[in-house]
């Protein structure tokens, strides 16, 4: 018997569309070529920050909602969510960010808390995502939901006819292959992982000319990045670039010389013009597709899941 909906993709976007597929009372399914410890998601310092993502009126109104949602998880320990106090900086004075409509308590920086050679900042408190216990606990409730994850390599959509009443694209940079989508380009973002030396405040330097920089607190580690290398398609980390990074990060929060690194690892973004999220109803299968969240799948996934569930119902009918 084949199902309401089979998700491609195991990443955040695909486990947060199948567990609202689910939780409305769908039956729904993930087929995956890479489980989610081996996703993009699993590398990412996942702070609620809209990153190489659009169309900017589509992105707030997504990120907005998931913003909502992640305030509710961050309640429960147990989900890997906090909410954490940070800072954004600029080496010039600027406005307020264009994302702020979407988080309440956006202030100036006070003189006395910017750090040498920065001129302005924006301080906020935002969801912070622990993501090897976030990924757990979203396999953990699909699977209480009843749903089942399949390891498999999906070469062409139509391969799933006859399986489920409609696809949910949610493969991330997998869709160039699975669609031929050339608008598709990997956004390679390395990051080095440290022990914490007792941080609990995150800061962004989106601007930094020597590359993005950010320092993301964990409860026992701090993820610091970053590279957004465009079409880069290597995934081993650079021994140049984990040094830059080491030591941005350690000028920009200088308690973090001498910490000890744990670990090196690279992701690769969807990076596409805009993200695609609609449904495609002239195909063998009617598809609904939820990809190229940049580097903002996690900020956008609960937003983006709720409305690829509208997209599904509607391709299901009445």
């Amino acid at each position: 018997m084949s199902a309401d909906a089979v998700v491609i993709g195991c990443g955040v976007i695909g486990l947060s569309t199948a567990i609202r597929l689910r939780e409305s009372g769908l039956d729904a399914r993930i087929v995956t070529a890479e489980l989610p410890a081996n996703t993009t998601s699993a590398v990412a310092a996942a702070i609620w920050y809209p990153y190489k993502a659009y169309p900017q009126e589509d992105v707030l109104r997504w990120g907005a909602r998931t913003f909502e949602v992640f305030e509710g998880l961050a309640a429960n320990h147990g989900t890997g969510v906090r909410m954490r106090e940070g800072v954004e900086l600029g080496r010039e004075r600027a406005g307020e960010p264009w994302w702020a409509g979407a988080v309440s308590g956006v202030r100036r920086c006070a003189e006395d808390e910017l750090p040498a050679g920065y001129r302005d900042g924006h301080a906020f408190v935002v969801p912070v995502v622990e993501m090897p216990v976030y990924l757990r606990y979203l396999v953990d409730r699909f699977t209480a939901a009843g749903g089942e994850i399949e390891e498999r390599v999906v070469g062409r959509p139509d391969e799933l006819a006859g399986e489920a009443r409609v696809l949910v694209n949610c493969a991330g940079l997998g869709a160039k292959g699975l669609l031929g989508d050339d608008s598709l380009r990997p956004i390679r973002g390395q990051v080095v992982r440290v022990r914490n030396p007792g941080l609990d405040r995150f800061s962004l330097d989106e601007d930094d000319p020597e590359g993005v920089t950010y320092v993301v607190p964990r409860s026992e580690d701090c993820i610091l990045g970053g590279t957004a290398d465009e079409g880069a398609w290597h995934t081993e980390p650079d021994a140049v670039a984990a040094a830059g990074i080491l030591r941005r990060c350690t000028a920009l929060e200088p308690r973090l010389a001498g910490a000890e690194v744990l670990e090196h690892r690279v992701g690769l973004r969807p990076g596409r013009p805009e993200v695609r999220l609609e449904r495609e109803a002239d195909a063998v299968l009617p598809r609904v597709h939820n990809y190229g969240h940049g580097g903002s799948g996690v900020t956008l996934s609960w937003g983006c899941a709720e409305e690829a569930l509208r997209l599904v119902r509607e391709a299901l009918g009445p």
